[in-house]
């Protein structure tokens, strides 16, 4: 059985007083960092804790510093990570994916930049700069400055759209290309039995999670959108998404209880019990697997399909993709030695290192597979391992070349593995072409981060307009998209948003020949 692995790392040094010196280095001591590691919750108990155990142990025994780990409770990371900074006992050295922390805190100064220390005491990293010098420019701050490292993941899919192709096959539906086309499929998955067992319990698709963010991408839901050369604020298109949701909701082809189901753990239920013709899910990591794994379990007759999401009245778009050049680490202001963390930089960003947290120790964990990548030889090795992808956060899949795709790490003997690879083939097909580009003007990590005035009209106002929004697909002829389209703008206006607009506006103005958009993430395939 082969699994593949999600790289997300946190690493943090301490920065009170004492923390990250040089700890006898030029007299044979390693010096001493801490770093911060999420913790998911995903270590087996016999494996020991996030801060302690095998892959630590290795890292500290193969790398140039002794780190001592600090847990940071991945859904809390941001809070966890502020309150640090704000007490004076933030780490060295933050491994951290929000672009508006790393914003606010090379606001507030908390920030080194690295460019000296890369060029002063780096190798490994220095190289990596050099072949993908992209990575240096999605560093730079206003100043001119590097203020994080990052990593080059390649282009690879995030979110799909799976159908099931024997429900189409059963009902003689072709494959939707449009979004007309698509409601009348979803119809049909509700009101004409699909499965076959005489009773009215099937829905067409969700409305929940990762669904209704596929669905917002189908009509460029986005928010900004490029029209005439220019960055605007458009409504258009969210009151269009919100009017193809209300019909999906108002005939009973979605479970009108989704606003419940906020994480989509019922909507992957429905999926895997053969309930629901279209989902949205991701790509990649062995829990999506697994999920495929439990639908044929349960309905081994199943057949599923990618597809292209469906053209809309905007145009036809893809799915949000991961993010090909990803930053993930900064350095706290107060650390005292930039030559220590630089060196880890290069260890924990190394082919050696990243293919170890990848996939553990060779003729142990994994042996070399027919395609010439890593697979585990087991699931009981595998589980070995799995937990510590968060150690490689700052390590390059695209350095990996195909073997850096999870696809590549499947067991192609067996059978329901295979099923899942021409899925994901059929995903890459589908989505990493800029004929249908993401619909969001680039990938979330690379837009610039607001002042904090103006972020602040934005968050207030955020989840007002979104219950506008929901309020217009759940209220039956009573309130309709454009009147929550009408209240959404009104809000909008009073609560100063005019300003956020001018903003993104000019911003886009001056920066769109340089800024990583979406045209420039396609040129890493």
């Amino acid at each position: 059985m082969a699994f593949g692995l999600a790289a997300t790392v946190v690493v943090a040094g301490c920065a009170s007083p004492g923390a990250g010196g040089s700890g006898g280095a030029g007299n044979g001591k390693k010096p001493e960092l801490s770093a911060t590691i999420y913790d998911r919750g995903a270590v087996p108990q016999n494996e020991g804790t996030i801060e302690k155990n095998r892959w630590t142990d290795w890292i500290n025994t193969n790398g140039p510093a002794n780190v001592t780990f600090v847990a940071i409770p991945r859904n809390e990371a941001t809070q966890k990570l502020t309150t640090l900074f704000v007490s004076g006992s933030a780490p060295d050295l933050v491994f951290e994916f929000s672009s508006v922390l790393r914003s606010q805190l090379y606001a507030q100064k908390q920030l080194m930049p690295v460019d000296e220390m890369i060029e002063k005491y780096s190798t490994t990293y220095k190289a990596l700069l050099e072949k993908y010098p992209v990575l240096k420019t999605v560093a730079k701050m206003p100043d001119g400055k590097m203020y994080a490292f990052g990593k080059v993941n390649g282009l690879q899919t995030n979110h799909a759209l799976y159908m099931r192709a024997d429900w189409l096959k059963k009902l003689n539906l072709p494959v939707p290309k449009t979004t007309d086309e698509l409601f009348e499929v979803l119809k049909a998955f509700k009101e004409k039995d699909p499965d076959g067992n005489g009773k009215a319990d099937t829905y067409g698709t969700s409305l929940a999670y990762i669904t209704n963010q596929v669905l917002n991408a189908m009509f460029q839901n986005s928010k900004w959108v490029v029209e005439d050369g220019k960055l605007i604020h458009d409504w258009e298109r969210a009151k269009a998404a919100t009017a193809f949701k209300k019909r999906l909701y108002d005939e009973g082809i979605v479970d009108k209880d989704y606003l419940t189901d906020k994480a989509g753990q019922k909507a992957q239920q429905d999926w895997v019990n053969g309930k629901l013709g279209m989902w949205g899910g991701q790509t990649g990591g062995p829990g999506w697997l697994q999920v495929y794994e439990s639908l044929k379990k349960n309905n081994p007759s199943a057949e599923v399909i990618v597809i292209p999401l469906p053209k809309g009245p905007y145009g036809q778009f893809s799915p949000i993709i991961n993010n090909p050049v990803q930053l993930t680490a900064m350095v706290n202001a107060q650390a005292k030695n930039p030559e220590a963390i630089m060196k880890y930089v290069d260890f924990i960003s190394s082919e050696q290192a990243g293919k170890t947290l990848g996939y553990g120790i060779e003729g142990t964990h994994y042996t070399t597979g027919k395609n010439g990548c890593p697979a585990f030889v087991d699931k009981d090795k595998a589980k070995e391992v799995t937990y510590a992808s968060d150690y490689r956060m700052l390590y390059s899949p695209v350095l990996e070349g195909k073997c850096g795709k999870y696809a590549e790490t499947l067991n192609l003997d067996n059978k329901t593995e295979k099923e899942y690879y021409d899925l994901l083939k059929m995903a890459d097909e589908a989505y990493l072409t800029p004929e249908r580009p993401i619909a969001d003007i680039t990938n979330p990590e690379h837009m610039p981060t607001l002042p904090q005035d103006l972020q602040l009209i934005s968050t207030n106002t955020d989840k007002i307009i979104n219950d506008l929004w929901i309020k217009a697909i759940v209220s039956g002829p009573s309130y309709t998209p454009e009147q929550a389209m009408a209240e959404a703008k009104s809000t909008w206006e009073q609560a100063g948003g005019k300003q956020v607009d001018d903003w993104y506006a000019k911003w886009y103005a001056e920066n769109k020949d340089t800024a990583l958009l979406k045209d420039k993430l396609y040129e890493f395939k």
